[in-house]
Formats: structure tokens, C-alpha cells, sequence
């Protein structure tokens, strides 16, 4: 049965003339005449009767109508769950995140938060410098940033993780230790991360008034790697970016210690929308277990 007629019957009644009923639900008045009368001949009843007092109900049309408001009642409410049901399918929550976290935590966190979350899409871009998924949460083109932490940027930070910076120098370096000074790079040829992410290495520079002898070079992490495992010079990156590309090369931890502080920033809010409360969830379980798994070795 075509709830719309109902409805539209149901207006006429209550407003006792088509007329009225027609400036309502948008009808000229002879369409809705006519789509009222195909619905008592779809039901096989006559349900109102028409005089030049208006429109009033039919002995069997007021039998009925308690049903009829009770059906349409239900079918808005079916309606407004399909609706609600419909709007959670579409929700999407955008993530920006550094590719040595893309590749390392993303897969996992993203397993666990769709177990808990399947009818939420998760949209993952990987970005291509230091600083951009904190410009991107500035201009609210994404929703959720994992980076590392930048003084400058105001927005809700969870601290997860602490990365430490590791020397990267060819198989047949001499070394003295299990350490790297971070004096030794000096006037060293050093092959420089892009992306901005030579932020975190004149950092370690800068603190310890160290000067090596700087080459930018416009290549990916890997290649960098693989450039020091050729003897074209040393590097430093964050644990993060070297692990799983260590082949021809050694990585040593500085010395002093330095890192880099990751985290999961989010736009300041009161209140957490459940799905993006939900994935800060799961992160925080990962995080724990890869914390007692690291404490394990």
C-alpha cells in the first residue's frame, strides 16, 4: 500500500477540504480528487465523503483511519532507521599519516578498528612531508593525523610512541661501540632526508652544535639508504623510517639519545564523534601491546 496516499488522505481529513490539503502536499486540487480516489478503489472502499462543507470521513473510512495512523506512524519510523542505518554506512573518517606509520601501525590498527567498526570507512593518505597532516587538520581536510609531534600546531594530541633517531652508516664504518656520537658526523658527508623531514636531524645538529657536510637529497627513504650502503655518505632518521630497509647498511642509535615524540592528533573538540573515539580505542590497545612486545626483546 502506498503510504504517500495515506498521508495525503490522512491531510484532507484533518484539514477537512482538498483545497487546503492541495497548498499543503503540493497537488493541484484535481490531482490530489484523483489520487485519492485511486486509493479507495486500490482498498475497494469508499473512505470520505465530499459536500460543500469540506471532507469528512465515511463510516468505513473511520474504522480504518486508527490503522492508517498507526501504519504511517510505523513507516516513519522504519524510515528513520534506515535513514540512521543508511548515514552510519556513509560515515568516513579521513586519516593522514607519515609513510613509515602508514606501513607499520595502519595495517594492524585498521584490522582491529574495523571488528569494532565495520560499517565505518577509514580514508588513509599518506603524506609526502613533515609537516603536512598538521596543515592538513588545520584547513579540516582531514579528521585524524598520526605525525609527529610540532611545536606550532595547536590540536588534540595523544602521545604514542617515542622514535629514536639512529645513525645509518655503510657495513665497513669503524665503529667503536653500539653507539653513535652524534660529534662523529661532523664534517661527514651526510646525505639529508627530504620531505621535511630533515626538521628532526638539524634538530639533533643543532643541540649538539654539530656541522656535517649537508647533501639534500630529493629521494625516498629507501634510496637514501641504499645511497649509504654504497659509501656516498652517512644519514639519520627516526627508528621508524629505517626498520625493514637495513640491508648493506648499520643503524646505531645517536648518542646523546634524541628522538622524536609520534602521537594522534585530532581537531580540538568537546566531545569525540563515537566512530573517531572508537579508532583512538584501538589505537591506544595497539600501542600497549607493541609496548610489552618491545619490552619482551
Amino acid at each position: 500500500m502506498d503510504s504517500k496516499k495515506l498521508e495525503i488522505l490522512m491531510t484532507a481529513v484533518d484539514l477537512g477540504s482538498f483545497s487546503k490539503a492541495s497548498e499543503v502536499v503540493g497537488y493541484t486540487q484535481s490531482g490530489l480528487t484523483h489520487l485519492v480516489d485511486s486509493l479507495e478503489r486500490e482498498i475497494g472502499l469508499r473512505l470520505v465523503r465530499r459536500d460543500r462543507s469540506g471532507v469528512s470521513l465515511t463510516r468505513e473510512g473511520e474504522a480504518l483511519m486508527p490503522s492508517i495512523r498507526e501504519f504511517l506512524r510505523e513507516n516513519a519510523k522504519l524510515e528513520n532507521q534506515i535513514a540512521a542505518i543508511t548515514e552510519k554506512k556513509s560515515e568516513t573518517i579521513r586519516v593522514a599519516a607519515y609513510a613509515s606509520i602508514a606501513m607499520h601501525w595502519m595495517p594492524e590498527i585498521l584490522y582491529r578498528f574495523r571488528r569494532v567498526c565495520p560499517d565505518i570507512d577509514v580514508d588513509l593518505r599518506m603524506v609526502d612531508h613533515e609537516l603536512e597532516p598538521f596543515e592538513l587538520l588545520e584547513k579540516w581536510e582531514t579528521d585524524v593525523i598520526f605525525a609527529a609531534r610540532q611545536p606550532g600546531f595547536a590540536c588534540d594530541w595523544t602521545p604514542l610512541w617515542n622514535d629514536p633517531m639512529c645513525a645509518i652508516v655503510p657495513l665497513e664504518y669503524p665503529l667503536k661501540g653500539d653507539v653513535f656520537p652524534v660529534g662523529e658526523f661532523a664534517d661527514k658527508e651526510f646525505l639529508m632526508p627530504y620531505g621535511r623531514f630533515d626538521l628532526d636531524a638539524r634538530a639533533v645538529f643543532e643541540q649538539n652544535g654539530v656541522e656535517p657536510r649537508i647533501r639534500p637529497c630529493y629521494v625516498d627513504d629507501e634510496t637514501v639508504i641504499r645511497m649509504v650502503g654504497k659509501g656516498l655518505g652517512l644519514s639519520m632518521m627516526a627508528e621508524m623510517m629505517i626498520r625493514g630497509q637495513q640491508d648493506g647498511v648499520r643503524v646505531l642509535p645517536v648518542h646523546p639519545a634524541a628522538g622524536r615524540e609520534l602521537g594522534m592528533g585530532l581537531h580540538p573538540r568537546e566531545a569525540l564523534p563515537e566512530g573517531i573515539a572508537r579508532l583512538r580505542s584501538c589505537v591506544l590497545e595497539f600501542i600497549e601491546d607493541a609496548a610489552r612486545a618491545r619490552a619482551k626483546k
